[in-house]
């Protein structure tokens, strides 16, 4: 009896953590466009040296960005790190253009600016206005890199973006532990 009471328990707790993870996902929405910061690197042009370049500046950007933004808490705050950070922003950018020899600068600014749809992974940013963080190398007018500055949703690994939920993080650790 005593062994039947602790698997009725186990499946108790295994119920109520799948009733709460698929309330979770039933009343998840995404934040409005509104909420989000998009990144968006503008290569020179589509010449291999070009679209090769953007990524070592993607990666460049990506490392500077990524703990700055880690900790922040509001669209406003990320808003205003990135605008700080806008001469560091274009500076890192350059060096990294600089250093693989390509004969072009780099800008960057914050602004608003039309996407159109996009998805990382099982999200969705439909097409829209949003804020973003714009780094044109050279013209920019080669193929882009679009990621995601805040909510800060972007991990670059490789060339895949990969999400994290905190909520999701427990749900896992809680079925791993039983």
């Amino acid at each position: 009896m005593h062994i039947m009471n602790k698997t009725a328990y186990k499946l108790i707790v295994l119920l109520l953590l799948v009733s709460a993870a698929a309330c979770f996902f039933t009343l998840y929405e995404p934040p409005p466009e509104k909420e989000y910061i998009r990144i968006h690197i503008r290569a020179n042009s589509n010449s291999e040296a070009d679209q090769s370049v953007k990524h070592i500046v993607k990666e460049k950007v990506i490392a500077y960005l990524t703990p700055l933004l880690a900790e922040t808490e509001s669209k406003e705050e990320a808003q205003g790190v990135i605008t700080d950070c806008l001469g560091e922003i274009t500076a890192r950018a350059s060096r990294a253009l600089n250093a693989d020899g390509a004969p072009y600068g780099a800008s960057a600014k914050l602004c608003r600016e039309e996407f159109p749809a996009r998805a990382y992974g099982d999200l969705v940013l439909e097409k829209g206005v949003y804020d973003a963080l714009i780094i044109t190398l050279g013209e920019g007018q080669g193929d882009n890199w679009w990621c995601v500055a805040f909510p800060p949703l972007c991990f670059v690994e490789g060339s895949e973006a990969r999400y994290k939920s905190k909520i999701l993080e427990i749900i896992h650790n809680a079925k791993n532990s039983n």
